[in-house]
């Protein structure tokens, strides 16, 4: 085939594949094959020269470096948003909005991810890309087409034609688990980790050599534009949300999130499901952009001096922050797992004072480099423990020391031990006192035995008296009621009120009393997935490592660790005698319908005829499954109201949503 044709359809093939992946995320063909024709390509244009173009796709992978950055003044100036920090402030914006457009009526906004990462103006002339300048003071930016060019979802030439000269501007994002493996990377170096994605994607922006933006596999997402000059006269849309998906069609990726609400109420729920969204977004955002949707009203309010009257940042707390280490100390679990912990300066991350953050483990430790007197950067996410993400090295104190790896156990001095293949280091001594009170504080929690009135405090109170000294203790102290009366500070009424939570405690599902164990590797599912398939306590107790990775969810890991566990002669003598004390877990009855046989199912939002336990129960009556994530082998999502990151899974999965009322329909009457 003639060179020229050949790298014009390579060309076209390539930008349709593009245009499907990064905007549509529905690809057509394999990574493997898309490769193979960028390879095509890059070697064509090797071989002649004089066919390479500027807008060619081959330009993404970086350029020579550049002799420094030019500045670069926009012609249509990015301005900031005023923030709301509460949901007052957001019914004020509504407000100001109303009174601005003289009208009572609702008015319709469309809202937006506020993207954590760095502003970008892109310039096209007649469909191609003729420049991109960040955003700078928001008048006079730096120009870095170079790199620009190496940024997925930024079309080197638009999807359709569009005569004239346009500004499209979005956000530069480095997705998270780019950012671990960046970050991990420089680690095994020795260098100075990424604080964050934002500052990791805004440097990338800013280097002189393209090759090293490549590297950093940043992402861009379009959210308006700025200039607007088309050889039509015609606006690109008359409302922000038809501008977005005009935008969808030219080649720009954006966000499914975004959507049109009207009035006050719509817009709090909205960010309230976004902020319960947030940890599980595969990139960093700290709030959500909310404009007036029709163009026309954006003009009628105009412009202060600092920015639009049309438009608000909601943003959410921060999830990372700065602080000292103070010191490291080794904590012991319920399954002897020795972890370091950081004993930090208190400092409000994502919105609530942290002291304490995990270090994981002592090979993560190492890893990072983190000692004692460090600063350090600390991250919550979510509502996930917090965690030291590394060290700012040039704040190193000097003599500051690697913690070592202890070779005792910090509580009882007993020998530590790694298991092969293992990264944590255990303490092998079953009978050690911060294992017991570890267990027993997971045993009595709200989602295992829940035994009302039995806190840490009044754990630790009973342990150093010797009440309480191994998970059976807990039931002998209806015997001790007298002694327990008498006690400081506790009253008669209170020690009823803790010995009749004890006593409702002993018939709980099996699923939880095998959660309620402390089980390695056995969580809140997999006691319901044990239960489910083995039915009673025998079973499982007698079951091999056969009979137990056969079971769905259940990988070599926790089969292995179930199996080793009822074989320790400690362990049984535990289960025995708690049994004996009258602990009955409710055992699994087989399904009385096969009504939801082979189906899994996801709950979500706020359930008004059922609890989630109760619903997940039922459903395994009628033979199925419940989950506590969607995949594409999810039968169905059931979304009440709330309902956030998982409805928003299953509708990019294309998996069925129903509504409670609906879910209800399909359930034969009688069998509530």
């Amino acid at each position: 085939m003639d060179p020229v044709l050949r790298a014009e359809e390579l060309r076209s093939l390539i930008e349709h594949h593009n245009y499907r992946y990064h905007v549509l995320d529905s690809p057509e063909i394999s990574d493997s094959e898309y490769d193979r024709l960028f390879r095509e390509l890059v070697e064509l244009e090797s071989a002649h020269p004089e066919l390479a173009r500027p807008d060619s796709p081959t330009q993404s992978v970086g350029a020579p470096p550049v002799a420094g950055l030019t500045s670069f003044r926009h012609a249509v100036p990015m301005l900031s948003l005023d923030n709301a920090f509460g949901h007052d402030e957001l019914r004020a914006f509504d407000d100001r909005v109303r009174k601005g457009l003289e009208t009572a009526e609702q008015v319709e906004y469309f809202a937006e991810l506020k993207f954590d990462g760095a502003s970008l103006s892109l310039t096209y002339v007649d469909g191609v890309l003729e420049s991109a300048a960040t955003r700078g003071d928001g008048t006079t930016g730096e120009e870095v087409t170079h790199n620009a060019k190496t940024v997925r979802g930024i079309p080197l030439r638009l999807m359709q034609p569009l005569p004239g000269r346009i500004e499209i501007r979005g956000e530069v994002v480095m997705l998270k688990s780019v950012f671990a493996e960046i970050n991990l990377a420089k680690s095994e170096r020795g260098e100075q980790l990424f604080a964050n994605p934002r500052n990791a994607a805004a440097g990338g922006l800013r280097q002189l050599d393209s090759r090293q933006t490549a590297a950093r596999k940043l992402n861009f997402f379009t959210y308006g534009v700025g200039l607007v000059d088309l050889s039509s006269g015609r606006r690109l849309a008359d409302t922000q949300s038809a501008g977005l998906s005009r935008l969808r069609d030219l080649g720009f990726p954006a966000r499914s999130e975004a959507t049109v609400l009207s009035g006050p109420d719509q817009l709090v729920a909205f960010v309230d499901r976004i902020q319960e969204a947030r940890a599980s977004l595969p990139f960093g955002i700290d709030g959500v952009v909310i404009k007036v949707n029709s163009l026309d009203q954006q003009e009628a309010l105009g412009f202060t001096a600092r920015g639009p009257r049309w438009a608000i940042a909601y943003k959410f707390p921060a999830e990372q922050a700065f602080t000292t280490l103070n010191r490291i100390f080794a904590q012991v679990g319920r399954t002897g797992k020795i972890t370091p912990v950081a004993d930090l300066e208190p400092v409000s991350v994502g919105g609530v004072t942290v002291s304490r953050a995990t270090l994981h483990n002592y090979e993560d430790l190492s890893r990072k480099d983190v000692r004692e007197g460090d600063t350090v950067i600390v991250q919550r996410a979510g509502d996930v423990i917090p965690e030291v993400v590394g060290p700012v090295l040039e704040k190193r104190p000097e003599g500051a020391l690697p913690t070592p790896e202890p070779t005792v156990c910090p509580e009882c001095g007993a020998e530590v031990a790694r298991k092969q293949a293992e990264v944590d280091i255990r303490c092998t001594n079953l009978s050690c006192p911060a294992q017991i009170a570890a267990k027993l504080r997971h045993f009595v929690g709200r989602k295992m035995m829940d035994i009302d009135g039995m806190g840490e405090k009044l754990i630790d109170r009973f342990l150093e008296l010797g009440i309480l000294t191994d998970l059976p203790s807990i039931f002998r102290l209806q015997s001790r009621r007298e002694e327990l009366v008498g006690l400081e500070r506790l009253g008669e009424l209170s020690i009823d009120n803790l010995l009749a939570s004890i006593e409702g405690c002993k018939e709980r599902p099996l699923g939880r009393f095998l959660f309620a164990l402390g089980i390695p590797s056995v969580g809140e599912k997999g006691g319901q997935d044990l239960a489910r398939e083995l039915r009673t306590l025998d079973a499982v107790r007698s079951a091999d490592y056969d009979t137990l990775i056969a079971i769905p969810n259940v990988g070599p890991s926790t089969a292995s660790e179930v199996q080793e566990w009822f074989e320790d002669p400690e362990n049984r003598r535990i289960v025995d005698e708690l049994l004996a004390l009258g602990v009955a877990p409710v055992e699994g009855e087989a399904p009385i319908s096969d009504l939801f046989a082979g189906q899994t199912i996801v709950f979500t939002g706020k359930l008004e005829r059922f609890t989630r336990e109760a619903a997940e129960a039922f459903v395994a009556k009628m033979g199925g499954k419940s989950a506590g994530s969607v995949s594409k082998q999810t039968a169905f999502v059931v979304a009440g109201p709330g309902a956030g990151s998982k409805l928003q899974k299953a509708e990019s999965l294309g998996v069925p949503v129903k509504s409670e009322e609906e879910f209800l329909e399909m359930v034969p009457e009688g069998s509530l």
